[in-house]
């Protein structure tokens, strides 16, 4: 018998078995769900008329939707190009051995353990002008701030709510490709006398490059998919000014009980995530390929 030719055991396959059927029901079955209820008009439980393409051409028409599509692009934009800059910040600024550094990261990823809603709640109470740290000390500098009134103060208090609890996710990644990088890069760098910057843009930086892929990916899907912390500080308000995505497919579905709009909006709403994922990778990745070729 040739060693190379090994026997397989179709049996192992067995062992898959109860992941996909773990997949089949918490995602599979729901998303064709949803595809049948968006060909089709939900008049009762027991009648449904089908209406094929119908809800989508109405979908794509309404100008609510377009509205949120815009407020939300912005501010998953805006997380990025505060979130990322100020991780990679807090990140260089860590200990790296020592108690302080246990320390530290314990004190770094205490935002991360709040619940959602609890975030929320907590910012509601902050913001407050008469009970708020945040709303009082504003007040006192003479600074007008009403986050439940003014639109800008809802968009600026929901940002920097989302930047307090998800920077430091950023943060500890970014802190795990640094401890990564051999001493080795570190002691060849210092005998040719590199500066602070040089170590950052020609070491720490790109060997960082796929942990912050990992970052940007994670906080654009999440900020993209954002519902309770607003929901809960501005219930969307003031206006419209805080509604996003999600929360205009909760009123369709919820509120209204459009099912069959509420879920031709939830597969494009699914299809511009992946789309928009598809791209940060592939230009991550590019501009990785090209650093790494001028360095060659």
């Amino acid at each position: 018998m040739n060693p190379t030719n090994k026997p397989i055991n179709q049996k192992a396959w067995w062992l898959v078995l109860p992941v996909l059927i773990c997949v089949a029901f918490s995602a599979i079955v729901p998303l064709m769900t949803v595809v049948n209820y968006s060909v089709q008009d939900i008049i009762s439980p027991e009648r449904r008329v089908f209406v094929g393409t119908e809800w989508f051409a109405a979908v794509m028409r309404d100008d609510e939707l377009h509205q949120a599509l815009w407020r939300q692009l912005g501010f998953s934009l805006s997380v990025l190009l505060v979130e990322i800059p100020l991780g990679i910040a807090l990140a260089l600024s860590m200990p790296a051995t020592g108690w302080k550094s246990s320390a530290v990261l314990v004190v770094v990823a205490l935002s991360l353990l709040i619940p959602w809603n609890v975030v929320g709640t907590i910012w509601q109470i902050y913001g407050r002008a008469d009970i708020g740290l945040l709303g009082h000390a504003l007040q006192v500098m003479g600074i007008e701030y009403n986050y439940t009134g003014s639109a800008t103060d809802a968009w600026l208090t929901v940002l920097v709510m989302d930047v307090w609890h998800w920077t430091p996710l950023v943060a500890l990644l970014c802190y795990a490709g640094l401890r990564s990088i051999p001493d080795a890069y570190y002691q060849a760098a210092r005998i040719d006398g590199a500066s602070k910057f040089a170590v950052f843009r020609y070491i720490q930086l790109p060997k960082m490059r796929g942990v912050l892929m990992i970052a940007v990916l994670l906080r654009f899907m999440d900020s993209f998919m954002i519902y309770t912390e607003p929901f809960v500080l501005t219930g969307g308000g003031p206006g419209n000014a805080t509604t996003f995505l999600s929360q205009y497919l909760t009123q369709k579905a919820v509120g209204q009980f459009d099912l069959g709009p509420a879920a031709a909006f939830s597969l494009i709403y699914f299809l511009i995530i992946l789309l928009f994922c598809f791209v940060l990778y592939n230009w991550m990745q590019r501009v990785g390929t090209q650093e790494v070729e001028k360095e060659q």
